[in-house]
């Protein structure tokens, strides 16, 4: 029920992409994070911002530049007239859902303060460590066609993604209703929360619960291990893939309804 009325209330705005709304709560529910990475126009930070509206908590946006610098993302510690001493002002990551945009315009420095986030869900600032709030969830956008200016994703900030997805373009149908939809107001101003927090936080840990049999387990392990002995791969998936796999296949079973994994 939670996953029809988030993927209805994400659709108010994305016109016939049910499958990479459905992906995207896979993502919520596992409390993943998700790489957006198409071409302009098709709705990349739309989809971004849906996803956080339809969820209670907060909600911050980053722009990445090629001069952003890693305290303008995690904080900086700044001296208070007033009290007399040195005060930690967090950045734009500490959020429950922050979106990243144009994550591959960031510079190799700035893009690894995301690591330590994104895997342990708390940044470093200075000496002083700060725990990000629960959820937490990183949307970022990327272009893959214009290159002049922009910085290759490491392996290592690829790895800690949970899913990356492609919106890609609307059929001729969706296109028409979206100028429809769009003709005389912004959906996206009028979306409303459609989960709160503790409830998102109490769908994780069922998900969580969702039995896996062993051969689904020696299943999952196989097609990931298959990946690092092909020879026509670079990079085999790590086990942090494997890990990622079956809880990805355990947010689909609760949302076809099922308590247990299948295969497919």
């Amino acid at each position: 029920q939670a996953a029809d009325r988030f993927r209805e209330n994400v659709e108010r705005v994305m016109v016939g992409k049910s499958d990479v709304v459905e992906l995207c709560f896979v993502a919520l529910l596992c409390e993943g994070h998700i790489l957006l990475e198409d071409v302009p126009g098709t709705g990349k930070t739309t989809l971004a911002k849906a996803i956080a509206r339809s969820v209670e908590g907060s909600f911050h946006r980053i722009q990445c530049t090629p001069d952003l610098l890693p305290s303008d993302v995690t904080g900086i510690h700044y001296f208070n007239q007033k009290t007399g001493e040195f005060e930690f002002r967090p950045g734009p990551i500490v959020a429950n859902i922050v979106l990243v945009d144009e994550i591959n315009r960031a510079t190799p420095r700035t893009q690894s303060c995301f690591l330590e986030s994104m895997q342990e869900r708390q940044v470093s600032a200075d000496l002083e460590t700060v725990m990000l709030p629960r959820p937490f969830m990183l949307l970022a956008t990327q272009n893959p066609v214009e290159l002049e200016g922009t910085f290759a994703l490491p392996e290592a900030q690829l790895d800690r993604f949970l899913l990356r997805l492609s919106v890609g373009y609307p059929t001729a149908t969706e296109e028409s209703g979206m100028l429809e939809r769009f003709r005389d107001s912004q959906p996206l101003d009028a979306l409303q929360s459609v989960l709160r927090k503790d409830e998102l936080e109490t769908l994780q840990a069922a998900s969580r619960g969702i039995y896996v049999s062993e051969p689904v387990r020696d299943y999952i392990t196989a097609v990931c291990r298959a990946t690092r002995s092909d020879a026509a791969l670079r990079l085999g998936a790590s086990p942090r893939a494997t890990l990622a796999l079956q809880q990805a296949s355990q947010a689909l079973a609760g949302i076809g309804g099922r308590d247990f994994v299948i295969p497919d």
